[in-house]
Parts: C-alpha cells; structure tokens; sequence
C-alpha cells in the first residue's frame, strides 16, 4: 500500500534559520499516513467509531537534510505487510528537488476503546492492505 501527499513548508513550523523544526517531520509523517487512509477508503476515523484505536507505540525519524520555509515536500507513506497486533508505516520524505530528506517508521498498536486492551487488526484493514499488495505483486510479476 503506498500514498504520496504534497505540502506547503509553513513559516510556523520553522526555527528562527528558516529551517523546519525536527518534531514537525512526526507531524509530517501522520499527514501522510492518514491522507493514505482516507484514499484507500477506510479513514482512520472509520477504525475508530468501529471501536478500535491506533495508538502509537514507537517512532524512528532519520534526517539526511533540512527542509526549508518555502519548500514543498513530497510525503511517500508505505505499508509492507497485512498487519496483525501492529501496524507498520514506512515514511520518506521529499523535497521539490527530489532529495530524500528524511525516512522513518510509525509503528501503531490496535486496541478496544472501550477496554484499552490491544486487539488484532480489523479486518476490514488487514483485507484492503492485503489487497493493495497484492496488486503491487501482480503488477511485479507482469513485467
């Protein structure tokens, strides 16, 4: 499953140097994977009033270059595999120039909102994740 989402760098998520604060590529990254949500059909907002939540559980950000006030970026959110207790989103992040900025992983639980405890992948999820691997492996092999 993969999604792409362009955004406008704004003065208030830079530093005094013009430079985007280190905590905003995070934010960056939940754009890009809610925007991924909500074009594969299922929003994150779906999950939740069927009952379950995605907290996240960890967060990795590797930052290679600074993006400046004025950039556009190119957010790339990727899911690799049918998630099972976990959910796995891959992020990279582009300039306008095409260079790689930033790559980092979200890893999100699934639990009930009513107990809190964790619970296994809806399955509505897991079956639309299924499916857009599936595609990308037909489309692989087709080549």
């Amino acid at each position: 499953m993969r999604s792409e989402l362009e955004l406008d760098i704004r003065y208030y998520e830079t530093d005094q140097m013009g430079i985007v604060h280190h905590s905003n590529y995070i934010r960056f990254f939940e754009c890009g994977r809610s925007d991924m949500m909500q074009k594969a059909g299922l929003p994150i907002e779906e999950i939740e009033k069927a009952g379950v939540m995605l907290p996240v559980i960890s967060v990795e950000c590797r930052y290679r270059h600074p993006a400046y006030m004025g950039d556009r970026i190119r957010i790339v959110s990727t899911i690799d595999r049918v998630p099972m207790a976990k959910l796995v989103v891959h992020s990279e992040i582009y300039n306008q120039h095409g260079d790689l900025l930033v790559t980092g992983e979200v890893v999100l639980g699934f639990i009930d909102s009513g107990t809190r405890h964790p619970v296994r992948c809806p399955e509505a999820l897991a079956k639309l994740i299924a499916a857009s691997i599936d595609a990308c492996t037909d489309g692989d092999t087709a080549q």
